[in-house]
């Protein structure tokens, strides 16, 4: 259980983070002495009120291997007596952990006490580093009074094998052999730090004198493969021994095979690896790497799919030919032979900058039917991303359980086929287990047949397998059918966002389509703390980029995916959103040049200032407005898919001017306003039927998208407005009636709108299109179609996510003080809707909103982290009454850090 606390002198908000992710916002009103003496006296804990905790290096808890030599770091900071503002910071840096804890000072970089407020993403400023270093760090603040904190605890982080060093060694593997054992014992003549640095191609687990290292699964991260491959640093050196020493690497291909579409060499998998100690002299030597001394063991396991769409397939699993253990004894009696030395095209090989996958949640079953004499099916209860296991006995020798795999069954109930299927075949032991190891499944309904015995609850497992970061949100309120949506779209989240990127559907194309992307980005970084896991994202953005500047649909990039310019506008919104949601700057400073040559691209499409299809190429295809919109709604309108992919160009044109300033690049950002206002104008002029007040098709999307991208001149936006209402409703009875493009962009104008009631109106549908027609047939994750066909965990429709915490709980971040530094709180509140209470743990810390209407009383309970403020502004009908006990009238008011009681009523003249 995770708990975080922020506080004033008499009142504490905590939001605990369960294990199975699922969050809850509880207040609890204190005396202070009472909180001390919970927690023990400050004397005991700390010799001051200020405490620093959560540091992060890269926005990475204690990474072994960052990707370059100007880390950056982070902190939280908490005070115990009110508000505070740092004033001032003190880093230091050293080579060595025992010198912070005797106040040495720092060999690599001191500080000095820095006049600053900052506390999120600080740049490395000491002596150069070199590729394979081991850095110490920790850090202390002092507020207004001249408070200090104590040094925070020390931190560590290395830095990977990079700057013109390349991870030594030999690819190994064996021919044709998709998961072979790889063997290599070593002498130590004395235990020392240690690290071993990975670069598969493939999967792999390790294991160090027969334990597993790690609890990461299906790792590295993707990449495109094409042109880059991912680096894994382990520290081992508590699972080495003094004297003999044994490593062995068990591969699996992953994307790694011929048939996937990368230019793939070898059939099959493939690593080179590298284990380092470090000497005294705080040099690394390197004591090990891969060459042709090793040796190799083909395993009992294959991977069945040819990983192109539609045939991720499963695994095949000969019990007998695979190790019961990892033991020195039980490898021995294996039939070992000399591995293969294989060259491959060069690439870049880089470390891993995103949390390895682990296993999140543990699901049991919550029924099993007999289909007949030697087929079940088990329910799982809830749809998944991960892993099944499932403990066997009584089977004989060479008896094949086939298990196969759906997120759904059919109107009758009938077990769907979906080329999901693993291939169990028995030793013929008493006791057996089944558990996948280099493959996933998305399911909820697993049919097992060839099974004479009925399976036991007890003897199945499923694993709910994702990128490991963490829960940053919470809501809930007084409506259950908002509750419900709301736990549906941040579940779908966790199934989606594994290996580093986040995925349309982890089963049919498990593909980082960037409209689904970014669709949902801004969903996924409200709930979550995944900024890490858009860097990796994003470097295969960038590395997929072909000559001219032109984009795929999808990265990585191993064969054609179809979308259009919404789906390639993602490095320039995704770069730009992680900046915003988290103060982190690397993403835009690091692919602005793309930016610019993609939309370099883009001009050489454009005729008469409009945009128009570009070629389909090996890949990329498809040129698409809005996708997956439904019945009724004619999304492929070529005058509709015009208007929609102009004004996705418009919305680039303006998220670069805001980069293009936050750079320093004025003359850009002149430059790109320019574009965007000529474009506005000319979409308005080409689109816009002033007799009907609608632009193109009149639907949803094509009527939000220009008043949202400012192509609606404001003379004519009320009238916009009530005719997208009038449609609404009479045309489509108050549903909803956008697709994946569709849903966050109507999302963004309802909540830039204040247009609570209408989108109320909208979710509360019961019947098709609509959010609770799913739950209502049974959904825990979202579909892709909006009738339930093909993929019912897929990423459509989260682009939803956001309007529970920006225009219910009213927090939105201020893009001019990124990562919640500065925070408007605004709830809007629907006609049925009467209590909210939502969380966002910021990089500063918690912002809760908690607010409760009674009559014509708002009371409002907001806290606010060190290091942020915000402004709270009242709903149009309403305006302040007292703020902390103390009567204050307006319709806005600026607070600092803190808890803060805030009431409100409705105007005089609207009784």
């Amino acid at each position: 259980m995770f708990i975080h606390i922020f506080a004033s002198s008499n009142l504490y908000t905590m939001i605990i983070l369960y294990p199975e992710h699922r969050s809850y916002s509880i207040r609890y009103i204190l005396l202070f002495l009472a909180l001390v003496a919970l927690t023990g006296s400050a004397s005991s804990v700390s010799p001051s009120a200020i405490s620093v905790s959560d540091l992060r290096c890269e926005n990475l808890i204690r990474p072994h291997a960052i990707d370059n030599l100007r880390p950056h770091f982070s902190w939280k900071t908490t005070y115990s007596k009110g508000q505070m503002q740092q004033v001032y910071y003190e880093v230091q840096v050293a080579s060595d952990s025992l010198s912070l804890r005797k106040n040495a000072l720092a060999d690599l970089w001191g500080s000095g006490k820095v006049k600053s407020g900052a506390s999120v993403m600080i740049p490395y400023a000491g002596k150069p580093l070199t590729s394979r270093s081991l850095c110490y760090w920790r850090v202390r603040v002092w507020n207004a009074k001249g408070e200090v904190s104590a040094w925070s605890d020390i931190e560590r982080f290395g830095v990977g094998i990079i700057d013109n060093e390349s991870i030594q060694g030999d690819y190994i593997g064996l021919a044709t052999v998709q998961s072979p054992l790889l063997r290599k014992g070593f002498f130590l003549d004395q235990l020392k730090t240690s690290f071993l640095h990975i670069n598969s191609l493939g999967y792999y687990e390790v294991y160090i004198n027969g334990t597993k290292v790690g609890d990461d699964v299906l790792s590295p991260a993707v990449s495109h493969l094409d042109k880059r491959s991912i680096i894994t640093t382990y520290d081992i050196s508590t699972y080495l021994r003094q004297g003999e020493n044994e490593i062995v690497l068990w591969l699996g291909t992953g994307w790694y095979k011929p048939t996937t579409g990368f230019d793939v060499k070898f059939d099959g998998a493939l690593v080179k690896a590298q284990l380092d100690v470090l000497e005294k002299n705080k040099r690394w030597t390197t004591l090990l790497t891969t060459d042709a001394s090793w040796q190799g063991s083909a395993s009992g396991y294959s991977d069945t799919g040819t990983w192109r769409a539609l045939q991720f397939g499963g695994e095949r699993v000969e019990a007998g030919l695979n190790p019961v253990d990892m033991k020195k004894g039980t490898l021995d009696s294996r039939s070992w032979q000399g591995v293969q030395v294989v060259e491959i095209p060069p690439h870049i090989a880089s470390p891993q900058m995103t949390e390895p996958n682990k296993i999140q949640q543990t699901f049991t079953p919550k029924a099993i039917k007999q289909l007949n004499d030697s087929t079940w099916l088990v329910d799982m209860g809830k749809a998944l991303n991960g892993w099944f296991e499932i403990a066997l006995s009584g089977l004989k020798e060479k008896q094949e359980v086939v298990l196969a795999y759906s997120d759904f069954l059919d109107q009758e109930g009938n077990f769907l086929d979906q080329g999901q299927q693993d291939i169990y075949i028995a030793a013929g032991r008493n006791a057996e287990v089944f558990r996948n190891r280099f493959n996933h499944h998305a399911f909820q309904y697993v049919r097992v047949s060839n099974l004479s015995t009925a399976p036991k609850a007890e003897d199945i497992k499923a694993y709910l397998i994702h990128t490991d970061f963490k829960t940053t949100s919470s809501f809930s309120c007084s409506d259950p059918d908002l509750n419900a949506i709301h736990d549906m779209i941040q579940y779908t989240m966790r199934c989606l966002s594994f290996s580093g990127y986040m995925v349309d559907c982890p089963h049919l194309e498990r593909a980082g389509y960037g409209g689904d992307g970014i669709s949902s980005t801004n969903t996924l970084q409200t709930m979550y703390a995944v900024s890490p896991l858009y860097t990796n994202w994003l470097q295969a953005w960038a590395d997929t980029m072909r000559e001219g500047g032109s984009l795929p649909h999808v990265a990585p990039n191993p064969g054609a995916g179809g979308g259009g310019p919404y789906w390639c506008s993602f490095m320039i919104m995704a770069s730009w959103r992680t900046y915003v949601n988290y103060n982190d700057p690397r993403l835009i400073q690091r692919y602005y040049p793309q930016m610019k040559q993609w939309l370099s691209y883009v001009d050489e499409y454009t005729v008469e200032g409009l945009l128009q299809r570009w070629p389909d190429t090996k890949y990329r295809d498809w040129f698409l407005g809005d996708w997956l919109a439904p019945a009724g709604v004619d999304s492929g309108n070529p005058s509709s898919i015009s208007l929609v992919n102009n004004c996705t160009v418009s919305e680039c044109f303006a998220t670069m001017e805001k980069i293009a300033a936050t750079l320093g690049e004025t003359q850009d950002a002149k430059m790109f306003a320019e574009r965007r206002d000529q474009l506005n104008e000319l979409l308005h002029h080409r689109f816009f039927d002033a007799v009907e007040n609608t632009y193109s098709t009149g639907s949803q999307l094509d009527m939000t998208y220009p008043m949202l991208v400012g192509v609606t001149p404001s003379d004519r936006f009320e009238q916009v407005k009530n005719k997208l209402y009038s449609t609404t409703a009479e045309k489509h009875q108050n549903h909803i009636a956008v697709g994946l493009v569709g849903v966050p962009i109507l999302t963004q104008w309802a909540i830039e709108n204040g247009a609570a009631d209408f989108m109320y109106t909208m979710l509360k549908q019961r019947d098709y299109p609509g959010y609770l027609h799913m739950i209502d047939q049974g959904a825990s994750t979202t579909w892709e179609y909006w009738n339930g066909e093909r993929s019912r965990i897929h990423n459509c429709y989260n682009g939803i996510g956001t309007w529970f915490y920006q225009a219910l709980g009213g927090i939105r971040v201020d893009e001019k003080k990124p990562g919640y530094q500065h925070v408007r709180i605004s709830p809007q509140i629907p006609k049925g809707v009467t209590w909210v209470k939502s969380t966002i743990d910021s990089p500063y810390g918690p912002v809760g909103v908690d607010w409760t209407l009674e009559q014509d009383k708002l009371r409002m309970q907001v806290a606010i982290p060190v290091g942020s403020s915000a402004t709270v502004v009242a709903p149009d009908n309403m305006q302040l009454s007292k703020v902390n006990g103390t009567v204050r009238h307006g319709q806005s008011i600026k607070i600092e850090n803190g808890i803060h009681n805030i009431e409100m009523s409705v105007h005089s003249e609207n009784h």
